[in-house]
């Protein structure tokens, strides 16, 4: 397995690709702030090279997060189109309509069922369950639902999960997302449809939308994937063949930046342990 090139910034790579699928959280800003050089880069992709696609394990759709990114201070001229988990999520869900549906999340997540026509349930009458994660991310973790999800197991409800992240950054903690609920859920014997990274739903409408931007056929040995986590955007890269520029300060800052920077063999070593790979590694997103 190729070690990842460690590069100055995404300008050494940029006669390469005509498309960037760009992660956001993690990689763009943190939940509290954007990260100005990041955005710059991708504002200069999008200006000089071509169209940049924003791929989010977001459990809403994506035009409920635009007002998220725009109050992060993350400018318009970063992104060309906006593609979320719950984008591809709302199929899932409305294939299931009317339900009933057992959804677990914050009330901010509501506009993923919207028109749908779902009605909603507890977990003794619920046909299935939807997840976009805990209730209360700044409290709550998988275990808070071990009891409950042991019944819904016995009563053999899938569950469509909106959002597989594990965990996500919020300013300087981890707080854990509807994926981790899912893995749970999973281990206890519970089917589990997922429809964000690292599956192929989502990849399929980036670059659908990618294709109908660039106004020609697509070439996906020139499209570039960039994200910080080795679980959604690592595996998801490599599942759809398309090369991976691996943002080492996110959600694996810990292990994969030290005091001089970037570590480029704790890198490789991260992605070895657990079957990824990338082409191209750096310790921010930059021009």
């Amino acid at each position: 397995m190729t070690a990842p090139a460690p590069i100055p910034g995404l300008s050494a790579i940029a006669d390469r690709y005509d498309v960037l699928l760009s992660d956001v959280w993690g990689v763009i800003h943190n939940g509290r702030e954007s990260f100005p050089a990041a955005c710059e880069a991708l504002a200069r992709w999008r200006a000089e090279r071509g169209p940049v696609i924003l791929i989010s394990n977001a459990p809403r759709p994506s035009a409920a997060v635009h007002s998220q990114l725009d109050a992060l201070g993350v400018p318009r001229q970063a992104w060309s189109a906006f593609i979320t988990s719950g984008d591809a999520t709302r199929v899932l869900l409305g294939a299931r309509a009317p339900g009933p549906a057992w959804a677990i999340g914050p009330d901010r997540d509501a506009p993923l069922y919207e028109g749908l026509d779902l009605t909603f349930a507890g977990p003794d009458a619920a046909a299935f369950i939807s997840v976009t994660g805990p209730y209360d991310d700044e409290i709550e973790g998988p275990e808070d639902y071990r009891q409950r999800f042991e019944k819904a197991v016995a009563r053999r409800l899938p569950m469509i999960c909106a959002n597989p992240d594990l965990v996500v950054q919020r300013g300087d903690r981890l707080i854990y997302c509807g994926g981790a609920l899912a893995e749970l859920y999973e281990r206890l014997g519970g089917e589990v449809i997922m429809a964000g990274k690292p599956f192929a739903p989502i990849y399929d409408l980036c670059l659908a939308e990618a294709q109908l931007i660039l106004g020609r056929p697509l070439d996906r040995s020139r499209v570039l994937c960039i994200g910080d986590g080795v679980p959604t955007d690592a595996r998801g890269a490599n599942n759809q063949r398309l090369d991976l520029l691996f943002v080492a300060s996110g959600i694996h800052g810990a292990e994969t930046i030290g005091p001089e920077g970037l570590r480029p063999e704790a890198v490789e070593a991260l992605l070895a342990r657990e079957g990824a790979q990338a082409a191209w590694t750096m310790a921010d997103l930059a021009w």
